[in-house]
């Protein structure tokens, strides 16, 4: 497969479209990090208020990934991931137009939007490769696209600072911030006038039921709705952080009614998921083995996003102001070496991918990647100024490794556990990881980075004995294709996707 990727064709071509579409709402998600320092003394902002500026960015991707996913199994990813990156150009516009840290709050907590479109290409890459193969192209995916982090916190200083002679000498952070969501506007046309859902001969299988996620046990239920009071508990933090009195946003008035707002939503949850579920409750229902999947399994996957794609989420957010502040070092500087960190995505999460594939094992895979994990954090732990700044990006680059590759590996087993719900399983393990970077930015914003290595360190050891004892092997994890679909459905691809000015001639 790896040498077939370079032909751009057919399925590969789906692919590296899609892997840019990744790339792109990650760069616009990500515009903000390289210049929280810059941004914090032009608009006179309190170092808490910037570290609560990072978690915003964070809060509304967790309800996104869970609907959207739920709206790509019902509309499929050429028309999910065209409106999503269309919407893009509106939150990065209105930060690029930001006053005050109000109007910040409000257009990073649309951002959050954005940055769901992850959870889109994996449905997309899933149609279009079988499942020995489903690891190294979810990790390409994922790797390459997860670059976009890396271009916002490398390119955009560069750019910001190139372009400074049109706002009289200052560092020109709007312009910068603003062409990420014009660029990834009109990607989006292009995307939906070339990309296809399947290929050609195969049938996009939606989700039978929509408004939940429909499970096949009732011991699975009520895992479910455990899982989904995690979410809405994550969204409750985020409201008490915002009404902390150095933050000045929520009064504690506001925080009670929005959380009561969560807790109606909670219900709204519940009664959508017993709706969906109903027939499974009463006894009336009951699944064959083969149509069968136990939502622990998506639980501890769940917590293996948490532990790799939160942190992840956390360290992209930190790792300039910690360099700055640790090695006093000029903001740049510390913006471009802390975006080794995301750099490493372009070969770790495809390698956690491709290891998946070849190990013969996903189970023992995410094992002992999730042990790296824990290893590089509590080392990072130690960090400090006396340091060798050379040594420092060594570990940081090794935590990154393997955060990504653990990304990867998550993601070689969530196509596998049910194919027809794909988008909604995808949608809440990536919504966790988004709940794992809401917690360790918090208690990254209300003690230490020293705390917060420790702390993610410690999660993912925990996670790794889990996953030792209780994480199953996806069926099928190695099949030239998926056990529901029969190899005569996958007809031979065509060698480039179509363009609009194809499908008009026919």
């Amino acid at each position: 497969m790896l040498k077939e990727m370079w032909s751009f064709k057919g399925r590969y071509g789906i692919l590296h479209m899609t892997w840019f579409a990744f790339f792109l709402t990650f760069m616009c998600w990500f515009n903000f990090a390289p210049f929280a320092t810059t941004i914090g003394k032009e608009l006179h902002l309190a170092p808490e208020q910037i570290k609560t500026l990072g978690i915003c960015n964070l809060a509304l991707t967790i309800p996104a990934r869970i609907i959207i996913g739920m709206l790509l199994d019902r509309f499929g990813p050429k028309v999910t991931f065209s409106t999503l990156l269309m919407f893009a150009i509106v939150p990065c516009l209105a930060t690029a137009l930001s006053q005050d840290f109000n109007q910040l709050v409000l257009s990073r907590l649309l951002m959050g939007i954005v940055g769901a479109g992850f959870v889109v290409g994996i449905r997309m890459v899933s149609e279009w490769f079988p499942p020995k193969e489903i690891g190294i192209a979810e990790g390409i995916y994922g790797g390459w696209g997860n670059f976009g982090a890396f271009g916002a916190e490398f390119a955009l200083p560069m750019l910001a600072v190139s372009t400074a002679f049109i706002s009289g000498g200052a560092t020109n952070w709007r312009l910068a911030i603003a062409l990420t969501g014009i660029i990834a506007a009109l990607y989006g046309w292009v995307y939906y006038n070339n990309a296809q859902d399947t290929p050609p001969g195969k049938t996009y299988k939606k989700a039978k039921k929509s408004g939940a996620m429909e499970v096949t046990s009732v011991r699975s239920f009520y895992a479910m709705i455990i899982s989904n009071f995690g979410l809405i508990f994550a969204l409750g933090l985020l409201a008490w952080r915002l009404a902390q009195p150095a933050i000045h946003f929520l009064s504690i008035d506001g925080m009670l009614i929005v959380w009561l707002i969560l807790g109606a939503l909670f219900v709204y949850q519940t009664i959508k998921a017993i709706h969906v579920n109903q027939e499974l409750l009463d006894g009336r229902k009951t699944y064959a083995p083969s149509e069968r999947y136990e939502f622990r399994q998506v639980a501890l996957l769940e917590f293996c996003y948490v532990v790799t794609f939160g942190s992840e989420l956390a360290a992209v957010s930190m790792l300039p102001t910690f360099f700055e502040k640790t090695f006093a070092l000029e903001h740049a500087l510390a913006a471009m070496i802390a975006a080794t960190y995301p750099f490493l995505n372009l070969i770790s999460r495809p390698s956690g991918g491709l290891i998946s594939d070849k190990l013969g094992s996903r189970k023992w895979t995410m094992t002992v990647i999730t042990i790296g994990v824990g290893i590089g954090y509590l080392l990072a732990h130690g960090i400090g100024a006396g340091w060798p700044i050379g040594l420092a990006i060594a570990v940081t680059m090794f935590c990154a490794y393997f955060a990504q590759a653990g990304c990867g590996a998550t993601y070689g087993i969530v196509p596998l556990l049910k194919k027809e719900i794909t988008g909604q399983v995808s949608g809440n393990v990536g919504a966790y990881g988004n709940f794992g970077g809401v917690i360790f930015l918090t208690i990254y914003s209300l003690t230490s980075a020293k705390t917060l290595f420790e702390v993610m360190g410690v999660a993912a050891l925990i996670c790794a004995a889990m996953c030792a004892f209780f994480l199953k092997e996806p069926k099928g994890s190695f099949a030239a294709h998926y056990e529901e679909e029969p190899a005569a459905e996958t007809p031979e691809l065509p060698s480039y996707p179509r363009l609009a000015y194809d499908r008009e001639k026919e």
